[in-house]
């Protein structure tokens, strides 16, 4: 029943070919030829860059660009351009500032004219349009881009992190809760840094709390999953749309919580989540699709729909369904999946991040250890899919102690330094390097904050120095000066990068028989830390060589964990509830 709804509700994303129903706009495909063809024509190009489960994307389509005189301006002087952003990181990337729809007019050559933010009703579009033939000059929406110079350090130093701090906590909500004021939703980055700093300070375990309390408010209660965010300045007025982003690092967040806190409540949460992705965005081959439409009807707003029961909401229709199936999407799912399977020791949800992985490998993957985002991309291939990619393997490696997969992180990790590099300036950047494209590849802020994060930790597992250069790379861009201008509070992903940069994770061994209980145990105890700068690894010397090669681990007769740190051990640990108790005082 559910497939054919969906079948119903899933209408085909724009194809490349040009179709002009009558009186209509012609919508093209990105391409560098639609700015040879602007040069030939002498027009200007009109990028309209959508996100298809987007409702005020949806109003725009059918009340903007159908208005009689926006057609008349555009068919005679500009080329139009409809792009899904999902399917299209490097522009997401680019113009991830101004919303969606975002729309950036250029010019023949392709200089960028226009930038505006949002839905622009028909009368103020087509009066853009029209100063924009009077004045084919850039507005003040453009500013020159300017090339960040890249620290020499990769530690923030105590006043710029007292600053940075003092920025992350202040832009706290005191009086409706959550980071921000306009727009409500977990700030996954925000609410792990609070976490992580909860035990020594009581306002950022309170803040943490209280948000992840809130943020309930925007799980579905019918089907679960969670809407991207309210507006108004509450938690009341949520925007209903379901992207695959905030599914997989809600699950996550509230995996880590649970971890910390034992709140049954963070738990369900997760388990909402998980059983929304399941029921409504897996396919077949259990991986997972892209997003659900905030609108069963496109442009029509749906409170009134999402306020029924299931019967009365399926009684309707189910909104659409983009049932695209992209890498960094489910890389992103895998993070998630091993993170809830670690607290709650669940195979099932292992086994599912693990046929995921797998999946990728046989459909998404690329030589050379990178990925596709899609099955065919248009351009590509983009940082975001290998990087989350290789996250998701260094997860699963840690999850399961299995090789195979710290060998595919290594290799996610070696195409990135070959395709993603940017010569001698730091930072990685979004797409591809070793191909001329257009707009050209530049850094961006969140994935560089992930790079460092996963190669920090890579190379933790690995023992390999090259990992930590990667890192570094990415924290030189992430600390120039100007880098966080303009992100307010929005800093705690690079605060944690950089703590993890400068510090040792906790790190555990456990080194036994993998079919002895007591080894299963500890690992399993190992796992539950909550803090995500750890190390855990479970060693049985009948696989050979201990990891990374290491030679400080005493023999003994029986199973027992270790707490390591700067080439030495700690005297042996020798039962699960020994090891929990030493953990308590570290996480």
């Amino acid at each position: 029943m559910l497939s054919a709804a969906i079948a119903l509700f899933t209408a085909p994303l724009p194809s490349g070919a040009a179709e002009k129903p009558a009186g209509a706009i012609v919508w093209h495909a990105w391409s560098p030829e639609i700015f040879a063809q602007a040069k030939r024509e002498n027009k200007f190009v009109l990028l309209d860059l959508e996100a298809v489960w987007c409702h005020w994307c949806h109003v725009m389509a059918e009340t903007t660009y159908p208005d009689p005189s926006v057609v008349r301006l555009m068919q005679l002087h500009y080329l139009a351009v409809r792009v899904d952003q999902d399917a299209r990181p490097d522009l997401a990337n680019r113009y991830e500032d101004y919303g969606w729809p975002a729309t950036i007019i250029y010019a023949p050559d392709g200089s960028e004219l226009v930038k505006r933010q949002g839905y622009v009703p028909p009368r103020a579009m087509a009066a853009l349009l029209q100063a924009v033939i009077d004045d084919p000059t850039p507005g003040p929406s453009v500013r020159p881009e300017t090339s960040l110079a890249a620290a020499t350090t990769t530690e923030l130093g105590d006043v710029r992190r007292t600053a940075l701090l003092h920025a992350w906590t202040e832009g706290y909500d005191d009086k409706a809760g959550g980071w921000g004021v306009s727009h409500k939703f977990l700030d996954w980055d925000s609410v792990e840094l609070a976490m992580h700093r909860s035990e020594a300070d009581s306002r950022a375990a309170q803040m943490a709390r209280d948000t992840l309390r809130l943020q309930r408010k925007l799980i579905d209660p019918v089907w679960g999953g969670v809407y991207q965010y309210s507006v108004g300045g509450d938690w009341n007025e949520p925007h209903f749309e379901k992207i695959m982003q905030m599914q997989a690092e809600n699950i996550r967040i509230y995996a880590q919580a649970y971890a910390r806190w034992h709140d049954p409540a963070d738990l369900a949460s997760a388990r909402a989540i998980y059983g929304y992705l399941r029921a409504f965005l897996t396919s077949s081959d259990g991986v997972v699709y892209t997003s659900q439409d905030a609108d069963l009807v496109p442009g029509e707003h749906s409170a009134d729909y999402y306020a029924l029961d299931d019967a009365g909401r399926r009684a309707r229709g189910i909104p659409r369904i983009d049932q695209h199936i992209y890498a960094r999407e489910n890389g992103w799912v895998i993070v998630a999946l091993c993170q809830l399977a670690a607290v709650t020791g669940d195979d099932a949800y292992r086994n599912e991040a693990v046929r995921s992985a797998h999946w990728m490998l046989a459909h998404r993957a690329l030589t050379g250890g990178g990925f596709r985002h899609d099955e065919k991309d248009a351009a590509g291939p983009y940082l975001g899919d290998t990087l989350a990619m290789g996250r998701a393997f260094l997860a699963l490696h840690q999850l399961t102690q299995d090789r195979e997969w710290l060998e595919h992180a290594t290799a996610a990790a070696n195409f990135l330094v070959a395709h993603f590099t940017r010569g001698a300036e730091a930072g990685w950047a979004s797409s591809d390097t070793t191909v001329h494209s257009f707009p050209a590849p530049r850094p961006q802020f969140d994935e560089n904050v992930s790079v460092a994060r996963w190669a920090r930790a890579l190379a933790a597992t690995t023992g390999r120095a090259e990992f930590r250069t990667l890192a570094s790379t990415a924290l030189r861009w992430l600390l120039a000066p100007g880098a966080t201008d303009g992100r307010g509070f929005y800093v705690a992903g690079l605060l944690l990068a950089e703590e993890e940069a400068r510090t040792d994770p906790v790190h555990v061994a456990i080194v036994g028989r993998r079919d002895d209980p007591t080894a299963r145990a500890m690992f399993a105890a190992a796992l539950r830390l909550p803090d995500a700068h750890k190390l855990v690894e479970s060693w049985d010397r009948r696989d050979g060589a201990a990891p990374r090669g290491e030679d400080i681990y005493p023999e003994l007769d029986h199973t027992a964990a270790f707490l390591c740190a700067n080439g030495a051990c700690s005297s042996p640990i020798l039962s699960e509830a020994a090891l929990t108790a030493r953990l308590a005082k570290v996480k």
